[in-house]
């Protein structure tokens, strides 16, 4: 039984939904844009009501996988045209610093150079740098797996490291800190 998948998608209003069976490709359109997404594992999806159900063909594992994961990939987009989505990220440690123009990223994470990142245009990227706080870097758009790898990508340029807690991290996020060596007695 796949709890995940058999949940309902509620369409919130000024959403436009459009499943195509033939070529297994959903459209869902909204105020923030369009997404498509193609449905693979012969999986049938409807509207009741003013609700979207997914399900699946027959009960191999293969299907049941696959059900939960087309639900879900079907309420991002979902959400991502009605609401967005938005991840923040904070740049801890002395002299790291972080500004942009438009779409592209200037960073600076305590290395010799500068770090310049190109941003995806769907994305879009913001800066806030308070005194006594945090850089952070706010990026937001209707596409949810582009706004978590666009943040992955930033947050590879310089981890989080487990002694002083420097590094690029998401907002929120705990870091596990070790006790460094001790001074002998």
């Amino acid at each position: 039984m796949s709890r995940i998948g058999n949940a309902i998608i509620e369409i919130p209003s000024g959403v436009e939904f459009n499943f195509d069976s033939k070529a297994s490709i959903v459209t869902v359109k909204g105020p923030k844009g369009e997404l498509t997404q193609e449905i693979k594992g012969g999986l049938d999806v409807k509207v009741e009501d003013g609700n979207i159900i997914v399900s699946r063909p027959n009960e191999e594992k293969i299907s049941k996988s696959l059900h939960g994961l087309y639900r879900t990939l079907i309420n991002n987009m979902v959400i991502g045209v009605s609401q967005g989505h938005k991840t923040a990220q904070e740049l801890v440690g002395v002299g790291y610093k972080c500004s942009n123009q438009g779409n592209l990223l200037e960073m600076s994470l305590g290395y010799s150079h500068k770090i310049m990142m190109a941003i995806p245009t769907e994305v879009k990227v913001e800066t806030v740098t308070e005194k006594g706080k945090n850089p952070t870097i706010l990026l937001e758009s209707m596409d949810k797996q582009l706004v978590g790898q666009v943040a992955a990508k930033i947050r590879s340029l310089r981890k989080p490291e487990p002694y002083k807690g420097k590094g690029i991290r998401f907002a929120g996020e705990q870091v596990r800190r070790k006790a460094g060596k001790t001074a002998a007695k």
